[in-house]
């Protein structure tokens, strides 16, 4: 007869009790990998014209504002769009317009207080900024994982082209 089979249920009991123990101290040894180091994010490209609502601070609650160009389908003009207030802070997009077109597309706000913000929207913001101009509309995809960028980042940018008149 097997040594565990005998009548000693107290010895099978203490035997799993330490395995699972051991294994439980063995978990919580592990270390985490560290989180890698994000890109860096896109930085605002800076503008000639300056409106009321293009201010880059993260408090800032914008409206939309058209710079140069007056109005003219054919000139270069930049709007900035409302400030959106996300889950994890706000979200801000300025537009580049040329000949009717949108040639540029700056995420002027978004999140960025904390390790995980800068990793999300360093994927993010560039993969939204190309579907913007891809799609010429504020009609994209949400970038998955930030779902909340995204549709702040389509929130301000449908603000921006509604201010331009498009």
């Amino acid at each position: 007869m097997h040594p565990l089979r005998k009548s000693r249920p107290l010895r099978r009991v203490v035997l799993a009790s330490a395995g699972t123990v051991s294994a439980f101290v063995l978990l919580l040894s592990l270390k985490p990998h560290g989180l890698p180091e994000p890109a860096a994010a896109p930085a605002p490209a800076p503008s000639s014209s300056v409106g009321a609502g293009a201010s880059g601070g993260s408090g800032s609650s914008g409206s939309g504002s058209t710079g140069s160009g007056g109005g003219s389908a054919s000139g270069t003009r930049t709007v900035t769009g409302e400030s959106v207030q996300t889950r994890w802070g706000p979200v801000q997009v300025r537009v580049t317009l040329s000949g009717g077109k949108i040639t540029d597309v700056t995420a002027v706000t978004y999140p960025q207080d904390n390790p995980r913000d800068q990793q999300i929207n360093s994927y993010a913001l560039p993969e939204l900024r190309s579907e913007a101009l891809r799609a010429q509309s504020a009609d994209i995809d949400t970038v998955s994982g930030a779902t909340y960028t995204s549709d702040g980042y389509r929130e301000s940018l449908q603000s921006a082209l509604d201010a331009a008149g498009l």
